[in-house]
């Protein structure tokens, strides 16, 4: 019970009971006497009046306390309503925040992702234009044979810019090899000097050297090799292979 509810059931208690303290019972005849200050004259009471006085008091007690109850009663039911709408506005507003900030999360995933789809598309378009065409160049084969080697070696002459002949390269060849790659003369003055002829062209180990065809073997025995070594040479001693017709 609040401090200001106390001081008024108190007072009204000590008012009453200064009033119930003014008279006298007498236990002889059951008659009070009491002398008024303004008066001179007697007055007589009861002990039925005296009872009607107590219990009109508890009564006044008793109605006292249940408005005092009934008073706090409703002041905590208006605080719990104040309180339960402050809850749910509070509950309302965090609900709202919560919205709001997944709401920003989502907007912000989806701009991320457009972002990164704009700069993949933008990097691809520049690798198609900066991505150079590649030319697919078949390979070409030929047979492993005297003829599949001349037409690999005229190849190579074409783009490194030897001159010759199909038929210049092959009866060279089959003067001095009869068409042996692996051929090698032992018996002229090269040989006597260390240095023989060897392969389909009968080429010295210094002229293959210092005619080398690049892209080519380096082994002098390789049909290809010897033969764009030998053309090589040819063309630069006698123009071209094709003008050779005997030992060179």
């Amino acid at each position: 019970m609040p401090k200001n509810t106390r001081k008024i059931a108190l007072a009204g208690v000590a008012t009453l009971g200064a009033a119930a303290v003014a008279f006298t019972v007498v236990p002889a005849d059951g008659q009070t006497t009491t002398t008024d200050a303004l008066s001179s004259s007697r007055v007589a009471y009861s002990s039925e009046q005296v009872r009607d006085v107590k219990a009109s008091v508890t009564d006044q007690l008793a109605g006292t306390s249940l408005k005092v109850e009934a008073i706090e009663a409703r002041k905590k039911a208006v605080a719990d309503a104040v309180a339960a709408k402050k809850a749910a506005t509070t509950a309302a507003a965090q609900k709202k925040a919560a919205a709001a900030a997944a709401a920003k999360k989502k907007a912000a995933a989806a701009a991320a992702k457009k972002a990164a789809a704009a700069r993949e598309a933008k990097a691809a378009a520049s690798r198609s234009v900066q991505r150079p065409v590649v030319k697919q160049v078949a390979v070409k084969s030929y047979p492993n044979n005297l003829d599949g080697w001349i037409r690999e070696a005229l190849g190579i002459m074409e783009r490194k810019g030897i001159p010759g002949s199909y038929h210049g390269l092959h009866k060279n060849i089959m003067r001095e090899s009869s068409g042996n790659p692996k051929a090698i003369n032992d018996w002229d003055i090269n040989a006597i000097n260390g240095i023989p002829s060897k392969g389909l062209l009968q080429v010295i180990p210094p002229t293959f050297k210092a005619y080398h065809v690049p892209g080519t073997s380096w082994n002098i025995y390789d049909p290809v090799a010897n033969i764009t070594a030998a053309a090589n040479y040819a063309a630069d001693r006698y123009g071209t292979i094709d003008n050779v017709n005997s030992a060179y």
